[in-house]
Parts: structure tokens; sequence; C-alpha cells
């Protein structure tokens, strides 16, 4: 007997069952399409590569040197974007000796209820959504940062943007609030970059202690391909993803105890004791000035013998504070953050070089 169309039973029935709640599509380009009209060069990928390796190197314990990422908490102005990479870059060469510094560029941002989700969402802010424009001048700020030369780290938040994107990361964040996600956990098994797990908000540890684990062993999921095509991915499994201490349930955990305990953990569950800090959020509670003694602390700690902390990061911008994304978009502030609030530049640059002084100090000491 033959099988009426799918078309057919829907007519017939006269309701549908599916997209109830879906009120339109919308052509989405492919990875393959965007990656032509912005596509890789040889200065942007040899970068990718090399920040990758000093990344690895570092957790590996064969370089010695701090990660920092540091950067806006997100990007909503290419322009400045770029300007805030020159400032960076024009004192990379004077900390490079204990410092590796990564731009943090978040292009998407994880919401408690609603709110702008970030540059690839709504590049305009003006609720015109234009998904395919915000990825392309995403991957465009990418290339361009890359051929720079800094390295650059983003959170993994949408699982289809790494196939526009991932060429240009060398290292990944998965956030607070998705670390127990199944979904990002088998996506970092997948991508191409140090993955580095945030603790959840709850401030314990044994949900990103999974959450890499889990990311460490092969998976099967379901994604796209470069093409466009819906696809079964399996992944190898990533062995660079790492612990990152943000603090949570209303108090932080940079603190040697925190940091002891931290250790602890990773060996009991047999993984490397490597932690990356983040000087933000819960570590900071919430307030950016925080931000440099946070970094103190840790360099202390490291001074002092610690050789778990890795790695740093900081909430940093142009200019210190946040504002709200006006009605009149022409009313926004210059290199100011419209998500969380940050340092603004002089900080962060005093900041860094101070923390090159004493590792540079300790390094000849040793």
């Amino acid at each position: 007997m033959k099988q009426p169309e799918l078309n057919e039973v829907k007519r017939s029935a006269g309701f549908s069952l599916e997209d109830v709640n879906i009120e339109g599509f919308s052509p989405m380009p492919t990875p393959a399409e965007i990656k032509t009209t912005a596509p890789l060069t040889e200065a942007a990928a040899a970068n990718v590569a090399k920040g990758r390796t000093a990344v690895k190197n570092i957790l590996d314990g064969q370089d010695d040197r701090l990660i920092v990422i540091t950067g806006p908490c997100s990007i909503h102005d290419p322009k400045a974007a770029l300007d805030y990479a020159e400032r960076l870059l024009s004192i990379s060469d004077h900390i490079s000796e204990t410092i590796f510094p990564i731009m943090r560029v978040y292009f998407e941002k994880p919401r408690t209820v609603a709110g702008w989700k970030g540059f690839i969402n709504d590049p305009h802010m003006d609720n015109s959504f234009n998904m395919a424009e915000g990825m392309l001048e995403a991957r465009k700020l990418l290339l361009k940062i890359n051929e720079m030369g800094l390295a650059v780290g983003t959170e993994a938040l949408d699982p289809f943007s790494p196939q526009y994107l991932g060429e240009l990361i060398s290292w990944y964040a998965i956030g607070a609030r998705t670390t127990e996600s199944q979904t990002h956990r088998e996506m970092a098994s997948g991508l191409s970059a140090p993955v580095g797990f945030k603790n959840g908000t709850d401030g314990l540890l044994a949900t990103s202690i999974n959450a890499i684990k889990a990311s460490r062993h092969s998976h099967y999921f379901l994604g796209i391909y470069e093409n466009g095509q819906s696809s079964i991915i399996k992944t190898k499994g990533n062995a660079y993803s790492h612990l990152v201490l943000r603090g949570g349930g209303g108090r932080p955990n940079f603190d040697t105890v925190s940091i002891m305990l931290a250790e602890k953990e990773l060996e009991k569950a047999g993984l490397e004791k490597r932690i990356i800090v983040d000087c933000s959020h819960g570590n900071s509670m919430k307030n950016p000035a925080l931000q440099p003694f946070v970094l103190k602390d840790c360099i202390t700690q490291i001074v002092n013998g610690n050789t778990s902390i890795c790695g740093v990061m900081l909430e940093s911008n142009i200019h210190e504070g946040n504002q709200p994304i006006p009605e009149d978009l022409s009313q926004l502030k210059y290199g100011v953050s419209v998500t969380d609030a940050c340092i603004d530049w002089e900080t962060t640059e005093h900041a860094l070089r101070q923390a090159h002084r004493k590792l540079l100090d300790k390094k000849l000491n040793d």
C-alpha cells in the first residue's frame, strides 16, 4: 500500500504538529560560503597554529609563561575591538618572556533571562538579527586580529559557530551556565583548540571536572558540515580541556586554600593540576575594580611556588565600566562595555606590566 505524502497528511489533518511556535525560517550562508567570502590567510593560519602550540605547551608545563586572556566582556564594535587589539599588541613584546597574551573576543553572550545575545546574533543591536552579517563580520574581525599577531580566545556557545570560526581560535572557554550541558561537552570534545571549563555558578567543581573528563572522550552527535549538510559528527576527544575557576555560590575561589582544594579534586579525578583563574565574575564579586587584586594574588601564589596556576582571565576594555544599550545607538560611548563592567586599558596595562616584573624576578632568581 502506497504511503501518503507528508504534506497530504498535514492537509488532511487540517493542522500541523510541528513548528507550532516557529514564526519563520531565514536562509543562512553555509560555513563554506562565509569562508569563501572571508578566506583564511597564511598569516592568520600561522598565528593560530603558533597560539595553539603555545597554549598546549603551557598546559603541558613545557612553557613556564602565564596565559593571560584579556579583552572586552563582549564585542559590539569591531573598530573599538581593533583599537584594543593594537594596545594589547603594543605591550606584548615587553611582557612576552613571562606572559602569553590572548585577546578575549566574545561574540556570543548567554543570557540569564533575555537581552542582547551578542554580535553574531544581532550585530546592529536593533533587533534586526542579521546573523549572516554578524557571522561574516565576526570572521573578518578574527582574521584581522590574527593577522596582527595576537592569539584569540572566545566562548564556545552555539554548537554551529565553530564550523564558521573555529580555524581562527587559539583557546576556548565553556561558560559556567553551559559546563553541565551535554551538548557543550560533546562539542568541546571536537574543538581544534584547548578548552577551559568554568566551574558552575554554585562554585562547586564537580560539574566542571566531569565536563573535562567527558570532553576527553570520543562522541557522536548531530551537527553540520562545511557545506551546510546535516551530519553525524564523530570526535576524537580533546586532550587539552582544563579547569577555569571563576568563583560562585557567593564566594571567590582564587585564594590559596581554594586553589589547593581544586588541585586535590583534579588529582583525585586523574587530571593534570593545571588551572586558569578568571579574575572577574564571582572572583571579583562582580566588582571589576577588584580584578587587578585577584591577579596580584595569583601572581603572589606563583612567586611563592604554586605550579598549578597557568593562566588568568581579565574583563578589560578601552574605558572602564559598562553602559546600557540606548535606543539611539549614536549615544553609545566608545570603548565601553554593553555587558559586564570592565577595567580600563590603563589599569590593564599597569596590572600586566606589574605581573610581568614579578614573574621575571622569580625567573631570574630561580
